[in-house]
């Protein structure tokens, strides 16, 4: 019963989580989805489980950096609105 496992992807989903943070946003994506399917197959015992914390710690980077690069795209679009908004008002 020696079954092979997968080699985790720990280091790289780690890494991916690190760009989206300093390069692109859309690393933060591709950690995401990684992970979440790493984390499904150490779970069903079909991948090596020795990256789990790595994968973990890569996965919750990029939803933290995706959670604020949608905050800072709502806060720009509010800040255009607003000025826009006191700049038809003083206009009056």
């Amino acid at each position: 019963m020696n079954q092979q496992l997968t080699p985790h992807r720990g280091v790289l989903i780690l890494v991916l989580g690190i760009l989206s943070f300093v390069v692109c946003p859309l690393c933060g994506v591709a950690s995401w989805v990684m992970g979440n399917s790493d984390m499904e197959q150490m779970d069903a015992g079909s991948m090596d489980p020795e990256g789990r914390g790595l994968t973990q710690a890569g996965k919750i980077c990029g939803m933290i950096s995706l959670a604020l690069t949608v905050l800072s795209i709502l806060a720009f679009i509010a800040m255009m609105v607003l000025s826009i908004g006191f700049g038809a008002v003083a206009a009056n």
